[in-house]
């Protein structure tokens, strides 16, 4: 008996009823010779970590657009914190840590640079409109790996697919993600990113604690681990009480969840400093954009993929670029460079 049919046994007995085994995946859409060491849904983990796209992400912008100091978190550090919380919650359910980690991981590969201006960017002049979802689909189904894609499996790619929130109801039943694993995540995604953008604009003096209402402090708690701990104890506990029905919190925690939500877009989201900066990153992607679709020929020196359409080759390089490549490429194309009439060789 090899590793992987071990672990695969051992995920049987030990699992949950509910959880997803990896021995039952509804398997890839091009069919592989199953690994002897790792399941299924450790491979997928593993080909998100080791993508183009999941590296890019440490340059891609969480809510602070090139922020001095180390510590605020950027794309990349906020889908390791879900993954995180993610396990965490799956392991205290008995669900499938392996399968949320590959979700978790691979849930925002999708993401423009400069967060979510550069996708509204991207919205505004592609064709049909940009989702980053959706495009993260994208990635692991047709991009990555020149075309070839990560194979991924399908109860993978459907987590990753269907993780957005947006300012929609927290609990969306109308998204019918097809594992408790992908649920787990889902949730996990508006964990993180409410407590560590709280966290940041803290550090950042957007906002101090005391600007915090009362009522948040009085129920998520005073510190980053207090609400981690909140809001973790509490899908636990109320997935537990719904039978595995679905992964679900409690009509308290979502209520607070979207008061905390609509503090954050106004006192952080929407704060003049952030705003005015994200507008104008906005413009660095819709100028390249514009200009891309009108120089074919610059495009192809720049990006040797080809996909189905010009401009699906224009919204594909941009939504790929990190921070600093964006600004670096909207610099040379339409910053004028410094020239000298004095003849250096002569």
């Amino acid at each position: 008996m090899n590793i992987r049919r071990r672990l695969e046994i051992n995920e049987s007995k030990i699992l949950s009823p509910f959880a997803s085994l990896s021995s039952d995946t509804k398997g890839r859409l091009r069919k592989e010779k199953k690994c002897n060491l790792r399941t299924e849904y450790q491979r997928d983990r593993d080909r998100i970590i080791h993508s183009k796209s999941f590296r890019r992400l440490k340059d891609k912008t969480q809510v602070f657009l090139a922020p001095y100091g180390d510590h605020f978190r950027t794309r990349l550090t906020h889908v390791l914190e879900v993954a995180q919380i993610a396990r965490t919650i799956s392991r205290s359910l008995a669900l499938n840590e392996d399968l949320t980690e590959a979700i978790s991981l691979g849930h925002d590969l999708g993401h423009t640079p400069f967060g979510h201006a550069g996708e509204q960017a991207l919205d505004t002049v592609h064709p049909g409109g940009f989702r980053h979802y959706i495009h993260s689909l994208r990635i692991v189904e047709l991009l990555e790996k020149e075309g070839k894609g990560l194979n991924l499996t399908l109860e993978v790619k459907d987590g990753i697919s269907k993780h957005s929130k947006g300012k929609g109801p927290m609990v969306n039943k109308k998204i019918p993600i097809m594992t408790l694993e992908g649920q787990v995540v889902r949730f996990s995604d508006i964990f993180a990113y409410f407590t560590h953008d709280l966290d940041d604009a803290i550090r950042s003096s957007l906002i101090r604690k005391k600007d915090i209402p009362t009522r948040l402090l009085k129920f998520f708690g005073n510190t980053h681990s207090q609400r981690i701990s909140k809001v973790v104890s509490d899908i636990i506990n109320e997935t537990k009480k719904n039978s595995f029905k679905s992964a679900t919190i409690s009509k308290e925690l979502e209520r607070n969840l979207v008061y905390m939500r609509d503090f954050l877009f106004e006192k952080v989201y929407y704060q003049k400093k952030i705003k005015d900066n994200f507008e104008k990153a906005k413009q660095i992607l819709i100028d390249l954009y514009n200009f891309f679709l009108l120089n074919d020929k610059k495009l192809k020196e720049l990006y040797k993929f080809k996909s189905e359409t010009h401009q699906n080759d224009c919204r594909d390089f941009i939504a790929g670029m990190s921070d600093d490549f964006a600004l670096e490429i909207h610099k040379s194309i339409f910053t004028p460079k410094k020239w000298s009439f004095v003849d250096f060789k002569a």
